[in-house]
Formats: structure tokens, C-alpha cells, sequence
């Protein structure tokens, strides 16, 4: 799919994370619209044999959302890839909805594993990347992560197991924004050199602009020509990204916009088109 296409439907992506989180008056948008445009060249582009119609296709691609609190873009893109109906962003974390705060495999098509404990997410990912090693499988598997996450020891257990098996039919996208709950990464707990820390278990590490589909597509071809070893993407983000005051704010990790605030975020959004 050509750039420009990626990005309406990034922009697409973004308008319904925002308007469901301002629905539930909950929720996560930082975390979220900063990954949107790697969930759309995922979703849109590199994963194979992804089918609306048939979500539990055994020689799909699968992805894991690591990082699970950002459920609003995973629910947005698989919406916008016509896993279930748009409207149903509406009922994000309303009672008796499907859409939990963080995904359930068991109740939204298109979900792969259900998530929310942070680490948990990627160990899920290696196992299902082993699994298919283990059957003689092509379908790849790709995790993404927040830089804040990867300050559990879970994750680390995981990539020293990926790399010990030698998955190449596993990538790591770190959504590296640089912000967390309580504000920088590098203030909470520096896990910097993330670099070294993926090389030492024996992951091949690509960089990326999270924000630029050629940067995006380079970094997964490259990954995709990877053999003998996991691959690491770590894919540069802001936090925010699409909304000008959510920008680069630790504040809007873990909150929703009022009335007012929801109509700016949806006009500036309107403008990108």
C-alpha cells in the first residue's frame, strides 16, 4: 500500500482512539496515538494472511499488545481492518461491552493474546514464535512494547530465551517515546542502553522512525531478511502524536479529554486529511 493511503488510515486510526477513550471518559491515548502508525503498517502492510472473516486462521501472522493498557489503538486498527464495527469504539469500557480496558482473546475478534500485565505480553509472543518453529510454520509473530514496560524483568527473561532459540520468525517493536506514567523513562528507571541490552540476548537491533511509513517498511524488511536471530525494532515515537497538547505530555498517558478538548483533538485530526 502506497504512503499516502498508510496515513489516512493512521489519521483514521488516530480519530477513533480518541473518540473512544473520550466515550469511556477513560482510558489510554498517549501510549496509543504514538503507536498508531506502526499498527497500521502491520495491519495494513506486513502481516500476512490476516482475515476478517476468518480471525482464527492458524497460518495467520500474529501480534501481541504488549503493552495492553493501549487497547484503544489496537481496537481502532483492528475496526479499521473490519474486525467488528466502528461504532463499537463507542463502548470502550462500558459495562457489558467486549471492549475491555485491556484486550480479551476470548471476546474480540482479532485479538491474538489478552494482555495487561506489563511483560507478560512478549513472553506470550516467544511462545507462540516457538510454537511455530516447533510445527513447521512461515507465520510470523511481532510483539510491541513500551519503553516503560521494558523495565520488567519478564521482558528480559523473554528475550533471552528468543534469542537462546534463535526465533527469527519473531519481532520486537519498542514504541520509544520516551514517557511513562510518572513522566520521563530516563527519570522513572533508565533502561537505556536498550541497544545493548537486546544485542547481549541475541537480537538483531534495527532503528526506526515510528512516524514514517519508508523508515517502517525498511526496518521490516530488514527484519523480515534476519535469519539465525530475533529482531528488535526500536521505532522512535512521540507520545501523543497527532494532537498537539498530548504531545510529548506524561499527563495525557492515562487520561480521557473532556468535551472541549475532544472537539480540538478531532479538528486538528480532521485538518491531517
Amino acid at each position: 500500500m502506497d504512503n499516502t493511503n498508510l496515513k489516512l488510515i493512521a489519521n483514521e486510526i488516530r480519530k477513533g482512539i480518541v473518540t473512544a477513550v473520550h466515550s469511556a471518559g477513560a482510558g489510554h491515548p498517549g501510549g496509543s496515538l504514538s503507536s498508531a502508525d506502526i499498527l497500521t503498517f502491520l495491519y495494513f502492510e506486513e502481516m500476512k494472511r490476516i482475515d476478517p472473516k476468518d480471525p482464527r486462521n492458524p497460518e495467520r501472522d500474529r501480534f501481541v499488545l504488549s503493552k495492553g493498557h493501549a487497547a484503544p489503538v489496537l481496537y481502532a486498527t483492528l475496526a479499521e481492518k473490519g474486525f467488528f464495527p466502528k461504532e463499537d469504539l463507542l463502548t470502550l469500557r462500558k459495562i457489558d461491552s467486549y471492549l475491555q480496558g485491556h484486550p480479551d482473546m476470548n471476546k474480540v475478534p482479532g485479538v491474538d493474546m489478552s494482555t495487561g500485565s506489563l511483560g507478560q505480553g512478549f513472553s506470550t509472543a516467544v511462545g507462540m514464535a516457538l510454537a511455530g518453529k516447533m510445527d513447521q510454520k512461515d507465520y510470523r509473530v511481532y510483539a510491541l512494547l513500551g519503553d516503560g514496560e521494558i523495565q520488567e524483568g519478564q521482558i528480559w527473561e523473554a528475550s533471552m530465551f528468543a534469542g537462546h532459540r534463535k526465533l527469527d520468525n519473531l519481532v520486537a517493536i519498542l514504541d520509544y517515546n520516551g514517557l511513562q506514567i510518572d513522566g520521563k523513562t530516563s527519570d522513572v528507571c533508565d533502561p537505556n542502553p536498550v541497544d545493548k541490552k537486546f544485542e547481549a540476548f541475541n537480537f538483531h537491533v534495527i532503528y526506526a522512525d515510528a512516524h514514517d511509513f519508508d523508515s517502517l517498511r525498511a526496518a521490516f524488511e530488514e527484519a523480515r531478511k534476519t535469519k539465525g536471530m530475533p529482531s528488535a525494532i526500536i521505532a522512535k515515537s512521540t507520545k501523543g502524536k497527532g494532537v498537539s497538547f498530548m504531545e510529548n505530555n506524561a499527563g495525557w498517558h492515562g487520561k480521557a479529554p473532556n468535551d472541549e478538548e475532544y472537539k480540538q483533538a478531532m479538528a486538528e485530526l480532521e485538518m491531517e486529511k
